[in-house]
């Protein structure tokens, strides 16, 4: 019979093993020390980590694992199944060590729900990787008995992953998996979806998800009602979009600041101001106020579509809620009265601007000056003159 070998602390194994750098003879001195020394957990890990970066040392790592003295941590399992992905490409080394120690094996661990999703999310990180995080996700979908929430947050974050990357194909899939599974779909998975139909221009089917989110009694995301609006606006389905905002309200996503404008500059965008200025109407009575971007966004369309008389007022009517606008703003109407010969509207404006401490930009001063004297010459002659008082036009 073999003698024991002489008792060490755990702290002086810990040495030996971290300082032997072929990680079989280290496992060597574990198991020969054994009968006399409990190696501290860290040794074990550490050993663990190691065996695990080569394939044909991974038999031994898995053996190890199992003698643990406690089930392993997702802290430990998490680096470990991390290593044994980085060994092949496409990674089946991975895929199959992940079966034997959850699913299939002899005795198989628990699954820790942070360890799944931690797993998928290396895994779709990486267009190779991403068949493979696919399988996984079948695999623990239909061999364990996963709780609901968890199946439902490890389809979001490959539905998202997949709409990400473009495959809009493969989200959608994910989302019908969903309800094979009998489990219901959130606000996030609209949501994702929503924005990856938009991106792929198929906004009827994105509206359709909206629709869909109403009669499943799903709370409404703002965000997806924002992404729908601006792909409505961008194929200038201005109708749909204008109805979409109505609707809003009765489904219980009260608009805000964002999906105003949103209409707003998509109706001004298109030349039709004077829709924009009903959709301001309307967040005004709804208790939306309208901010520098809404009244920039009318005030710029209707300039451009020459209402430069019911620019005038949108304008003051900004000014006068105390909201100060970019002076292009101003620029923009006081250019187009020039333009149709309102030239003391056009001065009036220019004074309104000096009044709250805005500065012309010079373009603006040669509209007016040239709107007044209507000489060329004489306007150069000017600006010039201004120019060497140190006047505060912008250059």
């Amino acid at each position: 019979m073999r003698p024991s070998p002489p008792a060490i602390s755990p702290a002086r194994l810990h040495k030996l093993v971290t300082a032997q750098p072929d990680p079989l003879l280290a496992l060597e001195i574990v198991t020969v020390t054994s009968p006399t020394t409990t190696p501290h957990p860290a040794t074990l890990h550490s050993l663990l980590l190691r065996l695990s970066r080569r394939r044909d040392h991974l038999p031994h790592a898995l053996a190890l694992l199992r003698r643990l003295p406690s089930p392993p941590s997702p802290r430990l399992l998490l680096p470990l199944l991390l290593s044994v992905l980085r060994l092949r490409r496409p990674p089946h080394l991975f895929l199959s060590t992940f079966n034997t120690l959850f699913v299939s094996g002899p005795s198989p661990l628990s699954l820790h729900p942070q360890l799944l999703l931690r797993l998928l999310s290396a895994l779709s990180s990486t267009a190779a990787y991403f068949p493979s995080a696919l399988h996984l996700l079948r695999l623990v979908s239909s061999r364990l008995p996963l709780p609901a929430p968890l199946v439902l947050a490890s389809h979001n974050l490959l539905i998202e992953a997949a709409a990400r990357s473009g495959h809009l194909a493969v989200s959608l899939s994910l989302f019908h998996r969903l309800r094979s599974l009998h489990v219901s779909p959130d606000a996030d998975t609209y949501r994702m979806l929503t924005q990856s139909l938009c991106r792929r221009g198929q906004v009827r089917t994105a509206t359709t998800l909206l629709d869909e989110t109403l009669h499943r009694g799903i709370p409404a995301d703002p965000l997806a009602y924002t992404t729908v609006l601006n792909a409505l606006c961008r194929k200038k389905q201005l109708r749909e979009a204008y109805r979409l905002l109505c609707l809003m309200r009765g489904r219980g996503v009260s608009p805000d600041i964002v999906h105003y404008n949103t209409v707003i500059v998509g109706m001004c965008r298109e030349g039709r101001p004077l829709d924009a200025c009903k959709v301001i109407s309307d967040m005004t009575d709804s208790g939306c106020v309208p901010n520098v971007a809404s009244y920039a966004g009318v005030v710029n369309g209707l300039c451009v579509s020459g209402l430069f008389g019911k620019a005038e007022t949108y304008l003051e009517d900004m000014v006068g809620k105390g909201i100060l606008p970019h002076f292009s703003v101003f620029h923009s109407v006081i250019k187009g009265c020039c333009t149709v010969g309102k030239v003391e509207e056009a001065a009036r404006m220019m004074n309104r601007m000096l009044e709250l401490g805005m500065a012309p930009h010079v373009e603006t001063w040669s509209s007016v000056i040239r709107s007044v004297c209507n000489d060329e010459d004489y306007v150069e002659a000017i600006l010039l003159q201004m120019m060497k008082k140190g006047s505060t036009a912008r250059t």
